[in-house]
Order: C-alpha cells, then structure tokens, then sequence
C-alpha cells in the first residue's frame, strides 16, 4: 500500500531507493534496582562502556581524511562531551545513591541536560542537545551489546547499489555519517532533527536530499520499501504507485539536467539585462567550505560565521588557531574578499547560565556578548588581523542596536593592534568594519550607524524574529513567521534606501538572499550584494541575469505599498512570470 509522509526538507532534490533502516538504542530503558554487592560492578560497567565509546570516537577520527575537517569537528565534539563529568560522573553517583541500572541513571542525567538546552534561545545551540542525545544512545548501545559501526545492524539489499539505497533512521550522529564519506547513498532520511542539525549540514554539503523530523518514519518503513524522497518539499512516498514513479523519475531527470545546465553559469559576470552589476557572494561556517565557494563561482566570502569554531569547548580557541582557521578562508579565496563576522553566539549556559533561563534572546548575545568578554573578544580581533595580511579582510559585527556599539568595537580593533605592534606580529592595516542591521532599533535609527559604519549587513532571520515578536524555533506560533510581512518589507527598504543614499553597501545574508523566487523582488527593492549558502549561487545568478532592474523597480514600489501578505505573494508571483505577462 502507499501512503506519504510529511517532514522537514532540509536538503533539496529528489531520490529514488529502497530503504535500508538503521538500527538504534532506544532511551527509553528499564528502570532497575540492584542489590548493594552489584552497585559498584554496575559502576564499572558504566565505565567500560564510556571508555568503549572513546576508542571508537578515536578511531573514527584517525580514519578520517585531513580535509574532512567539518566531520572531525563534530567527532570532537562528541568526544569532548564524553569527558564531561555532568555527563560521566553524575550517572555514577546516581547508580551508588539510588542503586539502580547503568542505562536508567543515564538517562536521566541526559533528560536533566536535555532541559537545559531547551532553555537556550539560538536555535542552532539549542538543537545542539542532539549531540548529548547522540553519545547517551551510542554508550547505551554498548551497555546493552549492540555497539557497531552504521550499517553492520542493518541488511543491505542484495543486488541494489549504494545510490539507490535511502538511509532511514531514527536520527544520524555524526560519527555514524563519517561513514559515509566514502559510500554515496541516495537520500537521509530520520525521524528527528531540523534545519541546523547534523544530518542537514552534513546532507547539504554532501548534496544529498535529506528529510528530517517525521517523527515516527522509522516505525512504519519497512527494509527494502520502495521510497521516493523529495528534499525540496519534505515528502516522503513509501511504495509508490506507478504513475506517481514515472512522475517523480521525470522531475528527476528535469532537475539533474536544470543543475548541469546551471554550472554553465560558474563563469557568467552576474549582470542583469540592463547591465546592473549584482555581487553574489557565499555564507560559509568552515573553512573547508572554500571548495564549494569556488565550485559556484562566488565573488567572494559575504558571511563567515565564525562562533562554529566557539561552539562545544571547555576553552575557546586560541589567537593561533584561530588564525590559522581564518588565514585557509583568506588564501583560498584568493584575492576575493571575506567578511568574517564576530562570534555570534546566544547567552548559552557555559557563559551565562543565569541569564540563559530568563530571555536569551533580549539578553546578553551578539556584540553585547562580545563587548563583555573583552579578553576573548580581544583574541578573535587580533586573529582576524593576522589573516588580512593574506587577502581584503572585512569584520562584521552582530546584533548591532546603538552607535556606543560601533564606537566601542572601533577601539577594541584599535587594541589589538597596538597589541599586535607590541608583540611585533605582522597584521593587515585596511579592514572595513559592517554591523548586522536585525533588530528593528537598527533599521529605523539607521543614520547612526550610516555615519559610522564601511557597509552593513541586513539577517532578515534575526529581523523577521524582533519585528514580529515570533521565535521560529516555537513550534507553537512558527506558522506566524514571515519574512515577507509588510512590516519587514519595509524595514528592509528603509535600509536599503538608506544606504544608497549615504554610499554605504548594504548585502542580505539572510535566507531571503538565497531564495531565487525573490530575487526579482530583492533586485527591485535596491539591493545589489547578496550572501547565501554556496550551493543556491547558481540558481540566484540565472534569475539576475535573465532581470531588468529598470522594469522591476516601479513595480516593486507599488508591491510594497500592500498590506497583506497573500497579496504581496501573488505579486512576486507575477514579477517571476515572463516580461510579457508581468504587468499589473
């Protein structure tokens, strides 16, 4: 029978397989008492397992090739939460005092950590509870004897290729996905995670289609099934009918040739048929992702999300490491410039439990974060300084609401010169200092920062979130979140207005930047400089160069004169229609 399920698409593109289903530990264990004489036995079984655990992190990562540094980071992680001793220590305390099973202490203490992440606002460091949950399940698999590598659970159809098999489980740590590095498997497919989790970074940069959080896919899939993964509309088809095959072969087909037709475009000057010149340039999180940066043709680094390098370590990075991380992006880019925004991490337990459980996302985050660390803000500076030696180097600084800010960040760069003169450490001298415009504050005292700032940078994530009062991490009232809401319109206008105006540059490095259904829209509205992920450069490149910007800008003024959102939809519905049909 077939039947379809809904989830999250996180990794577009379309798969055909059979299923192969990934065995798991289930964290719903037994409860057991034991008697006094097995309390300390139980204790060193704990132990062992933990120990197992390590040698199997280790070894993974020794097998790993020296560029694969995105999946030994997250290998490290894991390793690093194994010597944490709210991890390994209470569960042993909990086995003396209340006598009870190896599996239900760890359990606990992994609920008990769970709530803690659930209390921080950043969505990606919230999911990163998903890490602690991953090693609990892989310490449990040893307790109970079911430890392995991926696959060994699992029977692999005979006579199906790797391409055509669909990986479903319950989640993928990414210790099991090291595996996959050198396999090529159609799809992923689990029933938790969302759009920061491993598995979607890890599919992403893998360019496999991936659906995550369908919540009960592995219970109802069976090994072997038939399977039509859809990444682009989160929909998974178990045992499809004929018709419905034939469908999805030919969208397949169209999508793989539209892609090959795309990497034509690598070379294209990204003009529109007006000759505007439009900069598309790439977000990045590693340095590793260089490659793909340069695989689509960017004009450069517009994001360097450096606050990965931060995340998961007893002690942050130092000046040298660093350095080095920021000085491979450089070099690689060669000659093309790299915006390396500040650490932008939310008030997360390690550096401010108290503030973490009240409104992390009002609270210490951002620049606010880094201003009030200024010995750790001090380090990133001069590492940052050390690496534009090598290439143009631009800082962007986050979460930007008043000129004290910039004034303040200004002579922390200052410092780290005089520091690096004094030491007598070689630096570049021309940087260009941005801030991030996402809080409405920003957007509407926006000429206290057009007087201090080089170029500015809009995160209509963070933006869309202030202006309409809506976590898009609450499951609750996520339906309520909208970047393409009157009121974030024209707070993106503003900005843009704006800096036409004084000569400031002004990028989207939000997800509307790497939309291409809006990019008509964006291009109307006045912005020139967008920022996304590598992999959707091409798709935004083809709609630049098939646009006329004197065309859409009249009809953009008119759009943003809407005040509803189902309207403004079906405008930019039209502005994406053939230029004999988009007239209003």
């Amino acid at each position: 029978m077939s039947f379809t399920l809904h989830g999250l698409g996180v990794s577009g593109g379309i798969a055909i397989g059979q299923a192969q289903l990934l065995s798991h530990a289930t964290l719903e264990v037994a409860h057991l008492t034991l008697p006094a004489r097995q309390v300390e036995k139980e204790v060193l079984r704990f132990e062992t397992a933990v120990e197992r655990v390590r040698a199997e992190l280790d070894e993974l990562r020794n097998e790993m090739a020296e560029s694969a540094a995105e999946m030994r980071a997250f290998i490290d992680v894991h390793s690093l939460i194994l010597q944490d001793p709210e991890l390994v220590d209470v569960p042993k305390t909990l086995i003396r005092e209340r006598g009870c099973n190896a599996e239900w202490a760890l359990v606990q203490q992994m609920d008990y950590l769970v709530k803690q992440f659930d209390a921080i606002d950043d969505p990606y460091l919230r999911e990163r509870k998903a890490d602690v949950v991953q090693v609990v399940e892989r310490v449990i698999k040893e307790l109970m004897g079911r430890a392995g590598k991926i696959g060994k659970s699992s029977k692999t159809a005979k006579g199906v290729k790797e391409e055509e098999q669909i990986i479903v489980a319950h989640d993928l740590p990414p210790s099991d996905l090291i595996s996959f590095k050198e396999h090529r498997f159609a799809a992923f497919v689990t029933d938790v995670g969302g759009a920061t989790s491993h598995t979607a970074i890890l599919a992403r940069s893998m360019a496999i289609p991936a659906v995550v959080g369908l919540r009960g896919a592995r219970e109802v899939i069976r090994d072997g099934e038939l399977l039509i993964v859809d990444g682009f509309r989160g929909v998974i088809i178990i045992n499809p009918d004929e018709r419905v095959l034939e469908e999805y072969r030919l969208r397949k087909t169209q999508i793989e040739l539209e892609r090959s037709k795309l990497k034509r475009l690598k070379k294209a000057d990204p003009l529109t048929l007006d000759d505007v010149r439009v900069d598309l340039m790439a977000n990045i999180e590693l340095p590793d992702d260089v490659q793909a940066v340069k695989d689509n043709g960017a004009d450069g680094v517009g994001l360097f999300r450096t606050e990965f390098l931060f995340l998961n370590r007893r002690e942050i990075p130092s000046e040298d490491e660093q350095f080095e991380a920021y000085r491979k992006v450089v070099k690689g880019m060669a000659g093309k410039p790299v915006v390396i925004r500040t650490y932008d991490l939310g008030a997360d337990k390690a550096l401010d439990q108290a503030r973490s459980a009240i409104n992390p996302a009002l609270g210490l985050r951002g620049i606010r974060l880094s201003l009030s660390e200024p010995a750790m803000f001090g380090v990133q500076l001069r590492a940052i300084l050390r690496a534009a030696r090598f290439g143009p180097v631009r800082i962007l600084i986050p979460m930007i609401s008043n000129a004290h800010e910039v004034d303040a960040t200004r002579a922390a760069i200052d410092r780290a010169r005089e520091d690096l003169r004094d030491r007598r450490v070689a630096y570049g001298e021309d940087i260009q200092l941005g801030g991030m415009i996402e809080i409405p504050a920003a957007a509407l005292a926006l000429n206290m920062f057009l007087k201090r700032l080089d170029f500015m940078s809009i995160g209509t994530n963070d933006l869309t979130q202030y202006t309409l009062a809506i976590d898009r991490g609450d499951e609750e009232v996520a339906g309520l979140y909208d970047s393409l809401h009157p009121a974030v319109l024209m707070l993106i206008a503003h900005v843009l207005a704006g800096g036409e105006k004084a000569g400031v540059p002004v990028s989207i490095c939000g997800e509307l930047a790497g939309n291409p259904k809006l990019t008509r829209l964006l291009l109307g509205m006045g912005l020139r400089h967008f920022s996304m992920h590598p992999s959707q450069i091409l798709e935004v490149k083809q709609q630049v160069l098939t646009s006329d910007v004197g065309q859409l800008a009249p009809m953009v003024r008119k759009l943003l004169r809407l005040d509803d959102s189902a309207q403004i939809r079906e405008q930019i519905r039209r502005l994406n229609l053939p230029a004999d049909h988009s007239a209003y």
